[in-house]
């Protein structure tokens, strides 16, 4: 790892964006952090509090920092501010895989996880929902208002909570109005069905989960099947995978022969992804639905499900 951040990848762009000459201390040296954050990610730690204690306790990360422990916040302003650095970063560890033949191209298997967002669940709706939200919030504060009014003409002191709650819901209906000029139409699926928005992040979506309904993205991936080489990874504001598969196979366009076969589960089965592939040619294995009903290969699968707690309902 040290040897490919030191000497194969280019890190410019990086030095640019934290290079401190005018004022203040000097930054820490971003092939540094880079270093730490990928010796931390294969080892599966993802918490820039765990990092910096790591980069304390662990020689391994005392040697790759040159025993400088950043403090945490470093670390994690480093990780959200990469933002487009990352896709260069991860072309140029693709172009070196490349290199080195751990790339056979002769298939790609695609798979997704759907991961939450710092996005309320309770924020999302159709600009519908938003009006009608807007409406109740103005009627309320105009009662509030007009109690208060009636108060002030028979002498009576203003109501403190009252006046703090008017403030309030003025505040949050200011919010909601800007949000709807800010956005004039609800999102849409690819078919054109009104999809939800959300006020705290709009392009994150409301999906449901095996551990309940969660408000955030589907991480998709396309994996080399020689080394398990990750050689697309997007993430999108929906939780449909037939949605997905498209936009995943014609990222692998530079990378596919004309023979590589492309794997997907039947999550991403449909006529239409299918059609599309035939039309350019792609050769491709999608299960449906009802493979494993038609497949006696699977005639014992009941056996292996998870039998529920036989306490769950006392």
């Amino acid at each position: 790892m040290c040897q490919l951040v030191d000497h194969e990848f280019d890190l410019s762009a990086f030095h640019a964006r934290y290079r401190n000459d005018q004022n203040g201390a000097p930054a820490y040296d971003p092939a540094v952090l880079l270093k730490i954050v990928l010796l931390a990610y294969s080892r599966g730690i993802v918490s820039s509090r765990r990092i910096e204690a790591a980069c304390r306790e662990n020689i391994l990360f005392m040697a790759v920092s040159g025993d400088s422990t950043p403090d945490f916040t470093t670390l994690a302003a480093f990780v959200s501010d990469m933002g487009d650095l990352t896709q260069t970063l991860f072309a140029q560890v693709l172009t070196v895989c490349d290199r080195q033949g751990l790339i056979a191209r002769d298939m790609f298997a695609i798979d997704g996880v759907k991961l939450p967002s710092a996005a309320s669940k309770q924020k999302s709706g159709t600009r519908a929902d938003y009006a009608k939200q807007l409406g109740k919030m103005e009627k309320t504060v105009a009662a509030m208002l007009a109690k208060h009014r009636d108060a002030d003409q028979v002498g009576d002191a203003p109501d403190a909570r009252e006046t703090r709650r008017i403030e309030r819901i003025q505040t949050e209906s200011r919010k909601l109005r800007d949000w709807l000029a800010a956005h004039p139409e609800d999102r849409k699926s690819s078919k054109g069905k009104i999809r939800l928005s959300n006020r705290t992040d709009n392009e994150s979506a409301k999906m449901a989960t095996s551990k309940g309904v969660i408000q955030g993205y589907t991480g998709a991936a396309v994996v080399d099947e020689a080394h398990q080489i990750v050689v697309v990874a997007q993430a999108h504001g929906t939780g449909s995978e037939q949605e997905l598969l498209i936009p995943l196979v014609e990222a692998t366009a530079d990378l596919r022969r004309a023979d590589t076969a492309i794997t997907a589960d039947a999550g991403y089965h449909s006529e239409a992804n299918l059609e599309h592939l035939a039309q350019h040619a792609v050769d491709a294995w999608l299960p449906d639905n009802g493979y494993r009903k038609r497949d006696e290969r699977y005639a014992d699968q009941d056996h292996h499900k998870q039998r529920p707690d036989p306490l769950y309902d006392k």
